[in-house]
This record gives structure tokens, C-alpha cells and sequence, in this order.
């Protein structure tokens, strides 16, 4: 791997740099430090992503960065492109961009400033819902659809859900029938919502503080999708935290503050990101925490599942 990772420094100009792997786990990414400054170097998971939708990413980046976005942007090789492949594998690099994560900057906060940090993501989300509206994407733009298909279809984007192999027959009954039942809603009610670019990833670990400043960084899964859909991902991992129904009022009232945000079904959205997880997590029970994650996983949306089926909205297609 290290003779690919010198390639690609020569290939940017920085092959005086020093270089330090500080992820492994979907892309491998490297930190890179020359006289310039600090970068991260990328190297993208085979057969994830085509070449277009990297391109495409690079350039939506560059758009949400000129926008006035606080998000990596991509750096060209020295022949002035953004993308190279060495050794079968595609390769960028991106600027550096300084800060904790969301999850610690919580933990070393008081309540007001825990609450003040959902104020300001729900911002730098419409923010970038905003500015991705108002650009045009090259005629090449292509990237995934966190659509009705793309979640509940027969190839979801993040796998079968309903068929992971941990399931018991009456989890199985419950995640089909949630299936069923939001497929349903989604057709009757999908033309109605906002749809757009979305990160799609907003977990914790993809936002950065840095004083006042909050950072989106791994746009890695981005591309069309329901707004409500990247309300429900920056939320749904801080559900078991106290303050949690604090942290949602919060987050939606920033949001509102750029752009209008209708949450009448947010608990679908909810629902729907703790189900990409459950199909995510399929080929990873292996890992050494894949059992557990697993558990966690289903025990999240059985309980988010249940709650929407309850609901009179379903109805219509329960009888």
C-alpha cells in the first residue's frame, strides 16, 4: 500500500511529504503533511464507487466549498485532474480540515453549549441543502438515490434489511411488514417531499467542532435523497441520550432558520436510516464487533418499526 500512496504523492506534487494512515475502515485514508499543509489522501474501497460518481463527488464538494460550506475540497495532480487510479485503485486528495468530532465535543460540554451545537448543525444542513439547490452539476453528475428504491427496493443501496441472517421469525414478520407499509407511504407521499442532494452520513463521526465552527466532512455516501432523510441520520444515533428530544428541537429550529422544514414524518425517517443499518451491518457480523453492532442494530429498528406501524398513517395500508 505504501508504494501506492508514494505514487500518488508524486502524482500531487508532494512527494517530500510525510504521510500517516488514520483510517482503515470503508476507504483508507491517509493524513499528508507538506509545505503546503495538511491534507487527506484517499484511497477509495474497490468496487464501491464508479469513477464518475467520485468525479461527481469532487465536484459537488468543490461547489458546497465555494458556497461557503466548511467541507473538504478537492486538490488537482499536478496534470491538473482530481482523480487517478494506481495499481487498480482511485485515488484523491482532499485539504485538511481541523476539529473533534461531534460525539467528544459533546462530552466535554455543558447543557446549553451541547444544545447550541444541534442549533448550528441544523444550520450548516440547510446550508448545504441550500447551496446544492442552487447549483447546476455538471453534465456528468451521477450519484446514488436515497430513494423509495433505494431504500426498500430489492437491491437497497445498503442491502436487504429484512433478511439479515440474525433476525427471528417475528422480527422478520415485523421488518416486512414495515416494508411493506413505508414503500406504500413513500409512493403516495414521496412527490410531496423535499428531495435533493443529501450528505446521507451524518453521523457523529462525519461532523467536526472546532470552537464555534462545524465542519462536514466523508461525503463519501452523498447523492439525491429526501432532506428529512439527513435530519433523521444526524439524530438517530443520539436517541438514547437524555437530552436527546433537546437536541432534535434544536437541530430543527437551526435548520429552519436558512430554509422551511416539514418533520410531520420524521419518525418514518427514522425508522427507514435504523433499517439501511440492519442491511448494512449483514456482511460485517464477521468483524470483531459485528455480533454486537448487530443486536444493537435490529433492537433499534424493531423498536422504531413498531412505533410506525402503530401509527394511524399506516393504516390505510395495514387493512
Amino acid at each position: 500500500m505504501n508504494d501506492i500512496v508514494e505514487e500518488a504523492l508524486r502524482l500531487w506534487g508532494m512527494t517530500r511529504a510525510g504521510y500517516e494512515l488514520i483510517a482503515a475502515r470503508e476507504n483508507a485514508v491517509y493524513e499528508v503533511s507538506d509545505a503546503r499543509g495538511r491534507f487527506a489522501l484517499r484511497l477509495h474501497r474497490q468496487g464501491y464507487r464508479r469513477d464518475a460518481e467520485i468525479r461527481s463527488e469532487l465536484a459537488w464538494l468543490a461547489a458546497a466549498a465555494e458556497g461557503g460550506l466548511s467541507v473538504p475540497s478537492p486538490v488537482r495532480t499536478v496534470c491538473g485532474g482530481f482523480l487517478a487510479r494506481i495499481g487498480g485503485m482511485q485515488v484523491d486528495v482532499l485539504t485538511w480540515l481541523t476539529g473533534r468530532t461531534l460525539d467528544d465535543a459533546l462530552a466535554n460540554r455543558a447543557r446549553e453549549d451541547r444544545r447550541s451545537l444541534f442549533l448550528a448543525l441544523g444550520r450548516e444542513m440547510a446550508r448545504l441543502h441550500e447551496v446544492s439547490d442552487a447549483w447546476s452539476p455538471p453534465q456528468f453528475f451521477v450519484r446514488v438515490h436515497w430513494d423509495r428504491n433505494g431504500l426498500l427496493g430489492q437491491e437497497p443501496l445498503w442491502d436487504r434489511f429484512w433478511e439479515n441472517p440474525e433476525l427471528t421469525a417475528s422480527d422478520r414478520d415485523l421488518f416486512e411488514g414495515f416494508r411493506r407499509a413505508a414503500s406504500d407511504k413513500l409512493e403516495e407521499i414521496g412527490p410531496t417531499l423535499d428531495y435533493g442532494l443529501v450528505h446521507a452520513d451524518l453521523v457523529p463521526a462525519n461532523v467536526l467542532v472546532d470552537g464555534n465552527a462545524l465542519r462536514l466532512i466523508d461525503f463519501d455516501d452523498g447523492g439525491f435523497g429526501y432532506r428529512l432523510f439527513d435530519v433523521a441520520t444526524a439524530l438517530l444515533k443520539h436517541m438514547p441520550m437524555a437530552d436527546f428530544p433537546q437536541f432534535q428541537n434544536c437541530l430543527i429550529e437551526g435548520y429552519r432558520s436558512i430554509r422551511p422544514l416539514d418533520v410531520a414524518e420524521l419518525d418514518l425517517f427514522l425508522a427507514l436510516r435504523a433499517a439501511t443499518y440492519v442491511g448494512w451491518n449483514i456482511t460485517r457480523i464477521g468483524e470483531a464487533d459485528g455480533t454486537a453492532r448487530n443486536e444493537r442494530f435490529i433492537n433499534s429498528f424493531r423498536s422504531l418499526a413498531d412505533k410506525c406501524l402503530r401509527r394511524n398513517v399506516f393504516s390505510a395500508f395495514l387493512a
